[in-house]
């Protein structure tokens, strides 16, 4: 089925008070009491709600291969769950959970029992749980759905403003607070209190341990230092230029063609390429002692999920595809194929073992200053080069895909630039393999 906005809203909610209500009951078997287990203090788990967002996204294309919709859900989910718990720890500098204990964990963040866990409610949701729900809700009237949709993204967005504000209260001394009113450090004590009683885990003496370990970072003088912001944002450029030149180079040899292969208008940049490097950094940063097997493993799996999402995401949002293995043996959808996910993992023990270690070094090298500078005007010129990509992007679909306008109807001055600077001869050339679709 195709879902709407409105439907992915829906969901959103709708599972995140199931996710919520499934919490509450196990954590009241296991202390014997209620505890909110909610992050935030509406009775929603927004965890459950993404991941039912993710699956309602990148999975109802498979749903008449069970068995990939179950090892989707199963890889979709687990990466959600991984990378939520890593952002947790760096903020809290503990675990909100733990499955340390549990055979066949990942870094305690993820296991395979609840990884299958996963695949299960994928398939149970997408196959038979959301074509009834979305049937159900849409009967709704669209002025009431609207109300009672923007009410709940308010409040939830007041809720996490106020989680925020607890946290940041946890983090700042005593006389950084004084000048706040008696009654708003009352609702901060209030707020803390259910936080620290929800994931006992948290306490300001951690959060003070992870100010004290952001303070040093501070203060050191080398630039980029461990697995932080700017090394990674120095990996992506690094690898979005390496990754545009190795694949030119490839078509060339292949097969005679001098092509683009850019993800963007400005520079010879491979946003996959880049955003790869980063993430896969970051999600293996701390296994890079680990064996070959093992990251061989985690990079064919990570890298396979990583294209296949890259793939999907730039079909619903530009009606464009980029690249198509249906010619490949054992290929998903013409997404990904078996032969390229083994060489995201080759390609992800030859960048730990052997790239990343001297590339970190030098990396480290640039003065702090300099780099900061540096890398910030990169990013800057980054966002700008990515949004006028998408921009003429969605146009170049436009004219594509809808009636030519009459010679007296006017357009918009954005569009009247895109046309004039990105015709279809510029963009055909920049990406030579894009395809339409509906």
């Amino acid at each position: 089925m195709t879902y709407s906005l409105t439907d992915f809203v829906w969901l959103f909610f709708i599972y995140s008070f199931v996710g919520w209500c499934i919490e509450v009951c196990y954590a009241a078997v296991r202390r014997r009491k209620f505890v909110n287990r909610g992050f935030v203090n509406s009775p929603l788990c927004p965890i459950y709600g993404f991941g039912a967002v993710l699956f309602a996204l990148f999975l109802p294309e498979l749903v008449s291969s069970p068995f990939f919709l179950f090892l989707g859900g199963m890889l979709l989910a687990s990466v959600l769950e991984y990378s939520t718990g890593m952002l947790m720890e760096k903020i809290f500098h503990k675990k909100l959970w733990d499955y340390s204990e549990i055979r066949y964990n990942i870094g305690g963040y993820v296991c395979l029992r609840y990884a299958l866990l996963w695949g299960l409610l994928a398939v149970l949701t997408i196959r038979f749980v959301n074509p009834a729900l979305c049937s159900l809700l849409r009967v709704i009237p669209s002025s009431i759905t609207a109300v009672l949709q923007w009410t709940a993204l308010i409040l939830l967005a007041f809720d996490f403003l106020a989680e925020a504000l607890t946290v940041r209260g946890m983090l700042a001394s005593a006389k950084r607070l004084s000048p706040l009113s008696s009654r708003l450090q009352r609702i901060s004590g209030l707020l803390e209190k259910r936080l620290t009683n929800s994931f006992p885990s948290i306490t300001r003496e951690n959060l003070e341990t992870r100010k004290a370990e952001r303070s040093l970072r501070k203060k050191s003088t080398v630039f980029a230092e461990g697995c932080s912001f700017y090394k990674l944002t120095a990996l992506f450029f690094i690898g979005a230029f390496l990754g545009d030149i190795t694949e030119t180079v490839f078509c060339l040899i292949t097969m005679g063609v001098l092509m683009s292969r850019s993800s963007v208008v400005y520079g010879p940049f491979s946003i996959v390429w880049g955003l790869g490097c980063s993430l896969l950094t970051l999600f293996l940063y701390r296994y890079r002692d680990k064996n070959d097997r093992h990251i061989f493993l985690a990079g064919t799996l990570l890298g396979g999920a990583y294209e296949y999402i890259c793939s999907v995401f730039t079909e619903v949002v530009f009606g464009t595809v980029f690249w198509d293995y249906s010619g490949f043996a054992f290929n998903l959808g013409g997404r990904i194929n078996l032969l390229y996910c083994f060489f995201w993992g080759i390609a992800a023990v030859v960048w730990l073992k052997v790239i990343y270690p001297p590339l970190s070094r030098l990396i480290e090298k640039i003065p702090k200053r300099t780099g900061t500078i540096l890398f910030n005007c990169l990013i800057i010129f980054m966002l700008i080069n990515m949004a006028v990509s998408s921009l003429a992007l969605a146009r170049y679909t436009e004219r594509h895909t809808t009636e030519a306008p009459a010679a007296d109807t006017e357009i918009s001055a954005l569009d009247s630039f895109l046309d004039r600077h990105f015709d279809d001869e510029r963009m055909e050339r920049i990406y030579p393999n894009a395809k339409l679709v509906d």
